[in-house]
């Protein structure tokens, strides 16, 4: 019995996702797929634009047997933390045999060259890197300079290292590499070159189209799935935008909190806001001067962004803003990991798999938010208040009131699909 491991955000499931699952068990010849996914918030610093619970239907619908949830605190984090919560995840329930991801390069040998370099941190490639930081560059931009410096340096240099570390995906891959190695895991990592376009790619572009296109297609047609997505996107997950969007459950975008996210930012003081993650020595000075300039979403972020903050970067600071994460939050997950794993769905297959994380896991299984909010345990306790906190704040982005109130995460069941 194998079974594959997959980090994803379905924002939503599309036939390239679809693709995806279907070569990643093809190529590992893995009978069962466990999903970490990330939940109403993803890693671009955006609201989903439909909820956790529908998008982990889309995913069982088109292949996975078990979804669980990526806590916030990781998925409104870099691709290192983000990678690094998935991959424990993957790793502490005791049942994955591979990961697989999908990649520019569509090789491992690369990638995983680039992550031992940065696992062990040689002094050239640490002086190459503190020497681009000074340079104003976002961390990102400097890291990737350090490393073509480095391999440039050490005559290690082939022509499509430098554009292989200026690709989401490829960046991804190697973020979980780096976790994989840390955590001394026997997962097989595994990947799948991406096929028709780039994750950031903004055109439909036929029946394989990126989700960043899919929303912007939504946002641009005032929410039309007509004539474009009913190509782009699996029957049945047609059917559940369809379903979500007359019901008033979406989509849900970034600017629907913009009330919220300004008007916290111009209460808290700036020794508040310096405390929440990703904030940097004198950012928060800049953040509350931009709100209380700016009269748009767009506008706040264009006002923070600079060379060295990225867009990307200034979108997770304001969710973690609304959200109220901070960076001692981030450095306690990051030390101990995450605490347990939350089922959003699963089949029948995915109930088999269950019973066997029941017997393997080193971190709970969590079927019922209610039974571990008492937990003695006071950063399973924590993080899972944060869960809720999120999910009660992504709910007032629905167009339907009836679909507003709190504590969604304790009456909303389970998907389980037959």
């Amino acid at each position: 019995m194998k079974v594959l491991g997959l980090i994803v955000e379905y924002n939503p499931f599309h036939n390239g996702h679809l693709y995806h699952i279907n070569e990643a068990k093809k190529i590992t010849g893995a009978k069962y797929v466990v999903c970490v996914m990330s939940g109403n918030f993803i890693q671009r610093g955006e609201p989903a634009i439909i909820n956790k619970w529908a998008r982990a239907k889309m995913a069982l619908l088109n292949g996975a047997d078990l979804v669980i949830e990526l806590p916030v605190v990781y998925a409104l984090s870099s691709a290192e933390y983000f990678a690094y919560g998935a991959v424990k995840i993957l790793n502490d329930i005791g049942i994955v045999d591979y990961l697989c991801f999908g990649s520019e390069i569509g090789k491992i040998k690369p990638l995983d060259d680039i992550a031992n370099i940065l696992c062990d941190e040689p002094l050239l490639y640490k002086s190459l890197l503190k020497n681009e930081l000074k340079k104003g560059l976002s961390y990102p931009v400097a890291r990737n300079q350090a490393l073509i410096g480095y391999f440039h340096a050490k005559k290690d240099f082939y022509k499509d290292r430098d554009d292989l570390l200026n690709k989401s995906n490829n960046i991804l891959g190697i973020e979980y590499l780096k976790a994989l190695k840390r955590l001394n895991s026997s997962i097989v990592p595994v990947t799948i070159k991406r096929i028709n376009n780039n994750y950031n790619t903004e055109e439909i572009t036929g029946n394989i189209s990126s989700a960043t296109a899919i929303r912007k297609h939504l946002l641009k047609s005032h929410n039309s799935l007509q004539n474009v997505l009913d190509t782009t996107l699996p029957e049945p997950c047609y059917n559940i935008l369809n379903k979500e969007f007359s019901s008033g459950r979406g989509p849900v975008f970034a600017s629907d909190f913009y009330p919220i996210i300004s008007a916290l930012i111009r209460k808290f003081p700036g020794c508040h806001i310096k405390e929440i993650a990703y904030v940097a020595e004198g950012l928060e000075n800049r953040i509350k001067k931009a709100a209380d300039s700016s009269g748009t979403y767009d506008e706040l972020i264009n006002k923070i962004c600079t060379k060295r903050y990225t867009t990307t970067r200034i979108q997770r600071i304001l969710m973690n803003i609304m959200i109220g994460i901070t960076s001692r939050d981030i450095k306690n997950f990051i030390h101990f990991g995450p605490q347990y794993a939350k089922v959003l769905g699963f089949n029948e297959s995915g109930k088999f798999l269950m019973s066997l994380i029941k017997k393997n896991s080193i971190i709970p299984l969590i079927l019922k938010t209610a039974n571990f909010t008492g937990s003695c345990n006071p950063l399973l306790k924590k993080m899972l208040e944060l869960e809720c906190i999120s999910t009660d704040l992504y709910v007032l982005g629905y167009k339907n009131p009836e679909y507003k109130k709190a504590g969604q995460e304790f009456t909303q069941n389970i998907i389980k699909v037959e």
